[in-house]
């Protein structure tokens, strides 16, 4: 049997990593669930390393968020690769990422779509004799004449197959000998996720992965390819394994709430119900559609409505929902209507397909919107929730806030479930959330990275707290922070809480910045892409800038500035989100389930993460050197520092704006 020592891909271990690696080695043996809270710089990636010791043939999949996260696993990969000699990994990031093909529409339906199209010409023309497909006179032909904004045939997917005659008689369709070869060499050669579609040239780089991840040790995957059920079940089955099969890990674990409960909500908009009126009218009618086009004008009744209230988003009541959809109509019951919503979109969707619109049609968004709006009366799990949009539209949402039921079936479904992640902290809260009385093994390291390189600091005389928002004193102790901290040396950033925030701040310390280039986050992601690579490039230059960003915005979570693109972060309050109806219910289903741990939970813990996140940015590799600040009182409060890593709460030194401007002209010095 092969030791941990044998896959770890490094001469030494770092503080307290044997034993972090040691305990995911222990679950990916015997099974179960870990949670692991490793500061930066604990060597989390080597947890691949511990899995793959114990994987016994069983597939490793990792799961990741983002590229910058996927580029650090397969740095780890390729060096365990050199020491081992014969590991393969591949990885699926999405085919919105990967697909070379141009198009309207959704991303899948298309690819479905152009690929069912594609191997019925193929077939048709395989029955005539020609087995290699790319090589058709009559497919190449119609691929020139293809509409590459509407295509019908994707030529990638061509040319990665061809036909051979079995002996039992009869036409199969297998992977091109250049589909093969280029698998092979993606699985056994480190090409980045941008030089994917160059590498790959005409043959599809979606296909080619996932031919690589049928014979690969480990799979590198999106969230979503993990935790939506069709993406998932669809995966398994193209690699003919199931989850038992499998061993999971989960980088950046703090996410997997908020994206569980992305892909089990639903909303709707007016537009939509306005456009499945229009799909309807252009159907041949049945009893079906008939029944549905009555309730449309119940619908935009109800929006209506809502309209005259003063809240921006606010629960609505589905019991209410309900009767005024059916009131009037031939239809007893909200599951009726689903049932035939279903019938219909069913049609729909199979009819655009044929005709080339890979598009979501608004009869199949309506339809899972009922589904939610009728599971939601017997799963408090999903509130009804209708939002104001801009120029005073409404959208009607069922909101999951609850994402632990599909965190305990993925992570059962596998052979083990390894979570990590630098901000999983307090690790016991984070368990109960998501795994509720699950056996689950935690643990939490202390930060390794030398403290001497850092100093940490919270605020005692400022506070965004709602009621404090106007006081002068507050408000001008808070500008001396931001610009007492803008004199420090190096790039700099300030996190707010609200865009609102962030704009009064911006606006009243702006003239008080010298030497400092100032960039304030935009809502426009281009915009915002632009000056941050603007900003991360100031040091090369021998010049300096400050960042005035969100707290879980753009500029908060997933970057790394590693080195002198950050020398100091200043998080200035505490990141709550707005507080209303919705969020007090949200808050009465979590004391329900975990009494009264349940409001930290649910509202105070992604606060603090939110705030941790943005400090993360600093601290990169050991030799990185910076000051942290939260800018907030509340952060001494007893419940929410204990929300604080344990290194942090021994650390974190309380201090007024007077001690603050002494501490910053020191560590300038």
């Amino acid at each position: 049997m092969d030791s941990l020592d044998d896959w770890f891909p490094y001469r030494e271990y770092r503080p307290h990593q044997r034993e972090m690696l040691e305990a995911a080695a222990s679950i990916a043996r015997d099974g179960g669930i870990a949670m692991i809270d490793a500061p930066t710089g604990s060597g989390k990636s080597s947890v691949a390393a511990a899995l793959l010791a114990e994987s016994r043939g069983r597939k490793v999949f990792v799961a990741v968020r983002t590229i910058s996260q996927l580029a650090t696993f397969m740095r780890e990969l390729e060096l365990i690769r050199k020491k081992r000699g014969n590991l393969k990994f591949a990885y699926l990031i999405g085919k919105s990422s990967m697909c070379p093909l141009g198009g309207e529409g959704d991303i899948y339906r298309r690819c479905e779509g152009v690929k069912s199209f594609s191997t019925a010409l193929m077939r048709e023309r395989a029955q005539k004799g020609s087995l290699v497909p790319a090589n058709d006179r009559q497919i190449k032909q119609q691929i020139r004449k293809m509409d590459p904004e509407h295509p019908l045939i994707c030529p990638y997917f061509v040319h990665g197959k061809s036909f051979v005659e079995p002996e039992d008689g009869g036409l199969k369709m297998i992977p091109s000998a250049a589909l093969r070869v280029r698998a092979e060499r993606v699985s056994t050669e480190l090409i980045w996720p941008d030089q994917l579609a160059g590498f790959c040239g005409d043959i599809c780089p979606y296909d080619t992965m996932m031919h690589a991840a049928r014979d690969a040790d480990v799979v590198l995957v999106n969230f979503y390819h993990l935790f939506d059920d069709a993406i998932r079940e669809q995966l398994y089955q193209s690699l003919g394994i199931e989850g038992h099969d499998a061993l999971l890990l989960i980088d950046e674990a703090h996410n997997c709430g908020d994206v569980v409960q992305s892909i089990e909500s639903v909303t709707i908009e007016e537009r939509d119900v306005v456009q499945a009126g229009h799909e309807l009218s252009g159907r041949r009618r049945s009893p079906q559609a008939d029944a549905i086009v009555q309730i449309l004008p119940q619908i935009t009744r109800f929006m209506e409505a809502l309209k005259g209230s003063h809240e921006a988003e606010d629960w609505f009541d589905p019991a209410i929902f309900q009767r005024m959809i059916l009131s009037g109509t031939l239809y007893r019951s909200i599951e009726e209507i689903v049932d035939d919503l279903l019938k219909i979109s069913e049609g729909i969707r199979e009819k655009n397909m044929q005709a080339g619109d890979f598009r979501e049609s608004a009869i199949e968004r309506l339809t899972e919107f009922f589904y939610r709006i009728f599971r939601s009366a017997a799963d408090p799990a999903y509130l009804t929730v209708y939002r104001k949009e801009d120029e005073g539209a409404v959208a009607l949402e069922v909101r999951n806030i609850d994402p632990s039921t599909k965190l305990q079936d993925i992570a059962q479904a596998h052979a083990c479930c390894v979570l990590i992640s630098g901000t999983l902290s307090p690790i016991e809260s984070y368990r109960r959330y998501y795994f509720g009385d699950l056996p689950v093994t935690t643990m939490s390291l202390p930060n390794s990275f030398p403290p001497e390189n850092r100093r940490i600091f919270c605020a005692t005389d400022i506070t965004t707290a709602y009621s404090m928002r106007r006081d002068k004193e507050n408000l001008a102790r808070t500008e001396d922070y931001i610009t007492t901290f803008a004199r420090l040396p190096g790039n700099l950033a300030v996190y707010f809480p609200s865009y609102d925030l962030l704009n009064t701040f911006a606006d009243r310390c702006a003239p008080r910045i010298r030497k400092k280039q100032i960039y304030i986050e935009s809502k426009d992601t281009a915009a915002s892409a632009v000056m941050l690579r603007e900003f991360m490039a100031l040091p090369g230059t021998g010049r300096s800038g400050i960042l005035f960003a969100v707290c879980g915005g753009k500029w908060s979570e997933g970057l790394d500035y590693r080195g002198e693109m950050l020398s100091g972060a200043l998080v200035i309050g505490l990141p709550l989100a707005p507080f209303n109806r919705v969020r007090r219910m949200v808050i009465d289903y979590f004391r329900m389930k975990f009494g009264e741990e349940g409001e930290f939970i649910s509202y105070t813990l992604p606060a603090v993460n939110r705030a941790l996140q943005a400090l993360g940015r600093v601290l990169r590799t050991p030799e990185d050197r910076g000051m942290l600040i939260l800018g907030e009182k509340r952060f001494q409060e007893r419940r929410v520092h204990a929300g604080l890593p344990p290194w942090m709460q021994e650390e974190m030194t309380a201090c007024t704006v007077e001690a603050f401007k002494k501490e910053a002209k020191r560590w300038r010095s």
